[in-house]
Order: C-alpha cells, then sequence, then structure tokens
C-alpha cells in the first residue's frame, strides 16, 4: 500500500526514488549470492592472536574430511533431476522435502591441510565450495493434506495421516542416526534472505558449519527465494509468508527426535521474518497447551543477522508476545549503514532492527531487554560487503563472534565475547579487529557442554 501512495503523488523524484528503491531491493542479498561460492575468510579468532585454535580434535571422526553433508528442507519446487540428484528453483511447492546435500570444501588434499587454511588469512578465496550432489530422503504429502467430515468437524484422512506419518518417520530416522553417529546433541539451522538460490542456502550453513567446529547437526531450511523480475523483493517477500506453515513443520519434527537436545537457528535478511513468524505461533501454541516453549521446542541460540523486519514489530515479539524468554539467548547482529534495509525500510514506518544504531534505542527498550535478559543488539563497526548486508558470514569479525557464541555459548561481555559495551547491559560494539586479545581456554567448556 506504501509503494502504491507512493505513485499516487505527482512529485517525479519521488516516483523516481520508489523505482530506484524497487530495482535495488530486487537484488538487495546479491552480495551473498555473488560470494557464497567461496569458503568465507577465516575468522579472525583463528587467524588473531587469540590462543583459540580450530577445535579439529573435538571433530567426529567420521566428520573429518574435505567433504561434508548437509541437510536440508525445502519447499521449493523441483527444477530438474539429474544422476547428481534433485536441483530446486525458486518456484513453491505445496509439498515440502526433506534430503542430503554433498558439499566439497575445494581442491584441498586431506582433512590437515583444509584446518591449515580454516585457521590462515587470506587463503579462503581459492577455496571453492561446490556442490556435489543431493538426495531426497522423503518427499512430505502437499498441502493441506485431503479431509472428510468426522466427529461434527474436519480430520484429515486416515491414508493422509498414514503418508504424512510415514515420511515424518524418515526424516526422524535420518537424524537420529547421523546425531548418534557422529555423538551430536545439537542441530544447527540455517535459513537465508531474499534473491537466494537453494545452492546459497546450502554453501552459507557449510561455511558456519564448518568454521564452529562441526559440532551441531547442520539443516537448511530453503524457501522459494530468487524470484526474478523488477518486483522479485515483493515475490520474494510472499513466498515467505506462504513458507511459515512448513517451517512450523520442520521445527516440530526437529523437535520431536530424542537425540535433539538443543536447536540452535541463524536467520539473515527476510528469512528472521519468515523463522519469526514461524516461532511465534509455535510458542503461542505451546503456551496454550500448558507446556514451556523452550522445552517444547528446544530452543537453543538465536543469531538474527541484518533481520529484515520492521523495530515495531520486533518490540511485540520480543516483549508483548514474550518471544526473546523461549531461547538460551538471542543475538542480533545490526549494521546502520546496511543500505539493503535502509531501502526497504522505505516501504514501513520504522526502522529495520538489522538497521539500528545506538540513537534508535528507547529507554522503554533498553528496559525491556534488560528485564528479558536474553535479547542482545550488537553493533557492527564497518560491516563492509556490496551493501554491508551479507557481513554475518563475510566479515571476519562478525562471524568471529557468532562462532564463539555457538561454541562457548556465552553471552556478550564475557571473557569468551569480549565486545565492547554501548547502552546498558544489552547493546554492544564489534569492532573489526575482535576479538582482539586473547581468550580462555576453550576446549574443556566444549567438551562439557557437547
Amino acid at each position: 500500500m506504501h509503494l502504491f501512495r507512493l505513485f499516487e503523488r505527482r512529485d517525479a523524484g519521488v516516483r523516481s526514488l520508489a523505482w530506484v528503491s524497487i530495482l535495488i531491493l530486487s537484488g538487495c542479498a546479491g552480495g551473498i549470492s555473488a560470494l557464497s561460492t567461496t569458503l568465507a575468510p577465516a575468522p579472525n579468532l583463528y587467524t588473531f592472536e587469540t590462543g583459540a585454535e580450530y577445535p579439529s580434535e573435538l571433530v567426529a571422526p567420521g566428520l573429518r574430511s574435505t567433504q561434508g553433508d548437509i541437510l536440508y528442507v525445502t519447499n521449493r519446487d523441483v527444477a530438474g533431476q539429474s544422476e547428481a540428484g534433485h536441483s530446486y528453483g525458486a518456484d513453491r511447492s505445496q509439498s515440502m522435502a526433506f534430503g542430503v546435500a554433498g558439499v566439497d570444501y575445494g581442491a584441498v588434499a586431506s582433512w590437515e591441510e583444509l584446518v591449515t587454511r580454516t585457521q590462515t588469512a587470506d587463503l579462503q578465496t581459492t577455496t571453492k565450495l561446490r556442490r556435489t550432489g543431493t538426495r531426497e530422503v522423503a518427499r512430505f504429502p502437499s498441502i493441506p493434506l485431503p479431509f472428510e467430515p468426522g466427529g461434527g468437524r474436519l480430520q484429515t484422512t486416515r491414508d493422509a495421516n498414514a503418508a504424512y506419518d510415514a515420511r515424518s518417520s524418515a526424516m526422524r530416522a535420518e537424524v537420529s542416526a547421523r546425531m548418534k553417529a557422529n555423538g551430536q546433541s545439537r542441530v544447527l539451522v540455517y535459513i537465508h534472505g531474499v534473491d537466494n538460490e537453494f545452492d546459497d542456502a546450502i554453501n552459507t550453513l557449510a561455511t558456519i558449519w564448518h568454521y564452529a567446529g562441526r559440532q551441531s547437526l547442520p539443516v537448511a531450511y530453503s524457501w522459494p527465494a530468487g524470484n526474478a523480475g523488477l518486483f522479485g523483493y515483493f515475490r520474494d517477500s510472499e513466498a515467505g509468508s506462504f513458507s511459515v506453515f512448513h517451517v512450523k513443520e520442520f521445527l516440530r519434527l526437529l523437535a520431536s527426535v530424542p537425540e535433539v537436545n538443543q536447536i540452535d537457528i541463524v536467520a539473515h535478511s527476510r528469512g528472521n521474518a519468515v523463522m519469526m513468524e514461524a516461532l511465534r505461533e509455535l510458542i503461542i501454541e505451546a503456551r496454550a497447551a500448558g507446556r514451556d516453549p523452550q522445552n517444547a521446542l528446544k530452543l537453543g541460540m538465536l543469531v538474527m543477522a541484518a533481520a529484515d523486519i520492521d523495530v515495531g514489530v520486533m518490540r511485540q515479539r520480543m516483549v508483548a508476545e514474550r518471544v526473546g524468554q523461549a531461547f538460551e539467548q538471542i543475538n542480533i547482529y545490526a549494521n546502520p549503514d546496511d543500505r539493503a534495509l535502509r531501502l526497504s525500510s522505505i516501504f514501513g514506518k520504522d526502522t529495520r532492527i538489522g538497521g539500528r544504531d545506538a540513537d534508535s534505542f528507547t529507554p522503554e527498550d533498553l528496559a525491556s531487554f534488560e528485564r528479558i535478559r536474553t535479547v542482545n543488539t550488537i553493533l557492527v563497526e564497518d560491516a563492509g560487503g556490496r551493501y554491508g548486508h551479507s557481513y554475518f558470514r563475510d566479515n571476519p569479525a562478525v562471524l568471529s563472534d557468532i562462532v564463539l557464541a555457538l561454541r562457548s555459548r556465552s553471552l556478550p561481555g564475557t571473557p569468551f565475547r569480549p565486545l565492547d559495551n554501548e547502552l546498558g547491559s544489552v547493546v554492544w560494539t564489534l569492532h573489526p579487529d575482535y576479538p582482539a586479545d586473547p581468550l580462555p581456554e576453550m576446549l574443556d567448556l566444549e567438551s562439557t557442554s557437547r
């Protein structure tokens, strides 16, 4: 509606601005699409004099390889099929697919060489990530499932329930077997933003999972983004709303696996809005059933990077609806120089939370987040990147903090995450040379927290 109002005005300059904004927004995630075929630069954590080395001795023997498996769930439509498996496009599918995507970490001769590159600056641009194939483990029935009247209300048919349960069991069995084999108890979920293809999600998660020490089972959720054309951003946003149902089903299934003790989530850009809407509904559902949402959904850490969500909406979710209390911790990374989010906010009322600066926090914001205690905003200095939008993956300082949070489970401002305090105890600053000082030994902590 805001867009139409802009065009109703007679001012030619305003009309031009609106069109330019759409053109830029339609490619706002281009920075990540262009870079996700290479392993991101090594985190400062491993290349600075921090005392922290890549935890190769904690990686399960079966995962010490120049290749890795990334599990995925997608409601993208199948774009093609070959000996390498399925490929997925930007069209929507009414059914959800669960599968395994293989990733090759480049032309390295051995695991030891990959570990060396992981701890060496300026070598990552030559390390090409390549998807080696996909294998669908389970293709869920299309929704809505067939239903019929029964018992005074509409019920899905017995055959439809049986078919859905069979696919659910196959997914749970695959997750369970992999976690048992590698001694894992956590799942690391990644959900992408607009203008991303299926391979972008796989490669980005492969990067974060590897740098974090391969301690969790990696599962990417890829929704039908990447719509082409002038209005691609808006088509992608609608596809995100379409995907909320399947994201809820995906999270329910993960939480139902006995071996899963905790689910960590990394969300980028518009993927934050998709994930937040799904989480909101699941949390309301759990509370209505008299269950504690964090325990029911096994929620651990939520990383919100460059979140394309209105600040006012986020206040409602985190404070009024108490979503923040359902997580061990929530880390919101914000870059006030994020041009993509600045343009996105043209079509709303408030700044996007991923584009906030220190002046955008009201005293009420600070007081609310300090009471919640789990929600922290981290302001990124000199984020870099084409639009300063994909820094969570490409900036060695930001990637260091994400890795430190996942490995140590520590809050900002603690010895394991020495961020500088900005406002109160919930807003922090992340400098380009972070972490600049030596860190405490982490290996003992990690071995007891897995």
